[in-house]
């Protein structure tokens, strides 16, 4: 939704810049009676300036640096997070960023394993039609870490992270082509959390493979394994393209409204 921040700025400098211009110089012009308007009157672009740039500057500031709102999109977070569950994202835990560019200006924090974080996609090559769209995937490899993934095992620094069975998925709505696939409990430390594992795959590739994360940058995968595109298959996630932590269940609509799912917190 990057054109909706631009949008947004866009419109938030210039009511501003309106409303600044019109309380310098423009509104004593008219008590004065030296405008062209009568004495008092205003015109509609600054009277819809004063009257939006207060609001649009509320959430700007509240979208850009607290909490923004993102929709699931597709099935690679199942069974934690669902296609049609609305979210919302923690702006300030790894740091300030300003709107648009993304660029940190103060740094709160840094994210940690098992963190579910919505970021930038940093493309396949400079030219995917893809890259910047929002991705949500779950913080696997920090900095510094060796990452491997063999036969549905993930392991860290050389150490198999233990599963418990829990039992047969059953999905619903668009997650109901997920049904029969076997739910995990995968139990990274302090961060236990659900995955998914099924014979049935759009990815032909198995995404199995070692990998080092470089400082500066992060190892991500979805909880539904066998259906994610993620680092397994682009590599590791630069720091500069992190939005935020995902970590409350605001809506869920998925043909109907899934009541059992709002205010659910994301672990």
């Amino acid at each position: 939704m990057k054109w909706f921040e631009i949008i947004l700025v866009i419109l938030t400098t210039f009511t501003g810049v309106v409303w600044l211009v019109d309380k310098l110089f423009l509104a004593r012009r008219r008590i004065a009676g030296a405008g062209l308007l009568d004495e008092g009157e205003e015109p509609v672009v600054i009277d819809y300036s004063k009257a939006f740039f207060p609001v649009l500057a509320i959430v700007l500031i509240l979208r850009s640096f607290v909490a923004e709102p993102f929709r699931i999109p597709s099935n690679s977070m199942m069974p934690t997070l669902l296609t049609g569950d609305f979210i919302l994202v923690n702006k300030f835990a790894y740091g300030l960023r300003l709107p648009i560019t993304n660029k940190k200006f103060l740094d709160l924090g840094e994210p940690q394993r098992g963190d579910v974080v919505v970021f930038h996609f940093p493309g396949r090559t400079p030219d995917d039609p893809n890259k910047g769209v929002d991705f949500i995937k779950r913080v696997i490899g920090l900095p510094g870490d060796r990452i491997g993934y063999h036969d549905n095992q993930v392991l860290v620094n050389g150490n198999p992270i233990p599963y418990t069975e829990i039992g047969t998925y059953t999905g619903r709505g668009r997650g109901a082509e997920m049904t029969g696939s076997l739910e995990l409990r995968e139990n990274l430390p302090g961060r236990p959390h659900s995955v998914l594992e099924s014979t049935a795959s759009p990815f032909m590739d198995p995404g199995e493979g070692d990998w080092e994360v470089p400082r500066g940058h992060y190892f991500v995968m979805g909880d539904n394994r066998k259906n994610s595109d993620d680092s397994r298959y682009w590599g590791v996630l630069p720091e500069g393209q992190l939005r935020g932590k995902a970590f409350l269940i605001w809506m869920s609509w998925d043909g109907g409204l899934e009541y059992q799912r709002i205010g659910t917190s994301i672990r």
